[in-house]
């Protein structure tokens, strides 16, 4: 057997050394061994913490040495505070997994999410300026960098969690209470840990309410992590912009007197179509779809209402612009063609806020990177970076610096299908989340503990928003 050498943290996969007996010894003597963090926490956890027992395996000083360091090392007590909760957490994803709510209407989720963290010692603070908004606080000592990891929880109509919020619900409070256990663990280091509870953001753009509401004000750094069928360290979220375009006409007799009428069906028709045309004359990485909900009531009855929905994507803010003013004209012509009035709302029915691009802090995700490498291989299987979705992650890091990488959960199938919801609530997904979840809490940590690393992040966070402008 090789001697475990290693600073890596304790994970999930991690595999004892000896007999998963209790009252067991090992088969050869550990007082040979130099004792990591890592082989330290394995051997305890699977004594039943049984510190004498350890002990007796060497009589020598340097295992109650390594014990001693093991104990008070911060990520090996983020990983352990993990690891110990990790069947409350599993319980805490399963129950919101099995009450799916749309946006702005996350109840059980929101009252379910603030007694968990209220119960494990945070300051809570329930409807944060949004009804199903949440902030849960520790605070430690005085002044120090203040440090944000992100719930999301809002779900999918009729597919549920198919987008796996109640993944991310868990990781933000497990990387909170990682955290906590390494501030205690700690206690010359001042600094604050927010765990914020975002709704919305599928639809409506609860974040962007919170950064309205001057939720990031004072904030060091956000992050959050989403789940996925594959790693990536910076998938490219994509600016994005709904609107709900209303065309009207004039009704009369379909048979009768036609050319009485102004057939607003037609006006959304035509401006599906040339949206349609539009495309092939987009940059292969911008995004243009739509549908028509609305069309008439009755064949014979010429429509005097038509309504059609389309969202336009594109990598960058500034390119967003211009695609959304060329789909802006498509609505106009078609009006015209048509003779009908036409109305625009950029920013839908439903309060969608337009949403930022991601904006990936290079510093902070390269911390992320190497943390999280430490926790198994399935870690270091990491895709390159594509084309992904949208989210109002994007607004908040243009606010602060701020990462958005995603995690495997065991599963090929793609977000927003029946199959990645049921497969947001299995063993394998629990186990990557929690994974993903020390990773977040260790480059907090770093942040908390380091000044110069959060100046240089702080640094490059301008840089990227002065390059983005020009």
């Amino acid at each position: 057997m090789e001697p475990d050498n290693s600073d890596t943290h304790l994970h999930a996969y991690s595999l004892p050394l000896w007999s998963e007996r209790p009252n067991s010894r090992c088969c050869c003597s550990i007082s040979s061994f130099p004792y990591s963090s890592t082989l330290i926490l394995s051997l305890l956890r699977y004594s039943g913490n049984d510190l004498q027992h350890i002990y007796a395996l060497d009589p020598a000083l340097s295992v109650r040495r390594s014990v001693s360091a093991a104990m008070t090392s911060p990520s090996a007590c983020i990983s352990e505070a993990i690891e110990g909760e990790a069947t409350s957490l599993y319980d805490l994803s399963k129950a919101i997994w099995s009450k799916p709510e749309e946006f702005y209407r996350e109840v059980f989720a929101h009252d379910t999410l603030t007694k968990f963290l209220e119960e494990k010692g945070f300051d809570v603070e329930r409807q944060y300026a949004v009804d199903t908004a949440f902030r849960a606080v520790y605070r430690q000592g005085q002044g120090g960098a203040h440090v944000v990891v992100i719930c999301e929880y809002d779900a999918l109509p009729t597919i549920g969690h198919a987008c796996g919020h109640n993944l991310i619900a868990e990781a933000g409070a497990a990387a909170g209470l990682g955290l906590k256990a390494a501030l205690e663990s700690n206690p010359s280091v001042s600094g604050t840990v927010t765990v914020l509870g975002t709704p919305a953001e599928e639809t409506g753009g609860g974040k962007v309410d919170l950064i309205k509401a001057g939720a990031f004000q004072g904030i060091d750094i956000a992050m959050m992590v989403h789940p996925d069928q594959q790693n990536m360290m910076q998938p490219v979220g994509m600016a994005v912009n709904t609107c709900t375009v209303t065309f009207k006409g004039r009704a009369t007799h379909a048979a009768a007197s036609p050319w009485e009428g102004l057939n607003a069906l037609d006006a959304a028709v035509s401006a599906y179509n040339l949206l349609a045309m539009l495309r092939q004359q987009t940059k292969t990485d911008c995004r243009l779809h739509a549908v028509i909900t609305e069309g008439g009531v009755r064949p014979n009855i010429i429509p005097e209402r038509a309504v059609i929905k389309f969202s336009v994507r594109a990598p960058f803010n500034k390119e967003l612009a211009v695609l959304k003013d060329k789909a802006t004209e498509i609505m106009k012509s078609s009006a015209k063609a048509t003779g009908c009035e036409v109305e625009m709302v950029y920013a839908n029915p439903e309060g969608t806020a337009e949403y930022s691009n991601l904006v990936h802090n290079h510093d902070l995700i390269q911390r992320f990177q190497s943390h999280w490498e430490g926790f198994g291989p399935q870690c270091a299987e990491v895709v390159p970076d594509r084309v992904w979705a949208s989210t109002d992650m994007g607004n908040v890091s243009y606010v602060v610096p701020s990462i958005h990488p995603t995690f495997n959960i065991g599963t090929t199938a793609n977000i927003h299908t029946r199959d990645f919801a049921a497969a947001a609530m299995t063993p394998e997904a629990h186990a990557a989340t929690r994974c993903a979840a020390k990773a977040m809490a260790c480059v907090c940590w770093d942040v908390l503990t380091d000044q110069a690393f959060l100046q240089k992040v702080q640094e490059s966070f301008k840089s990227q928003l002065n390059r983005l402008q020009y």
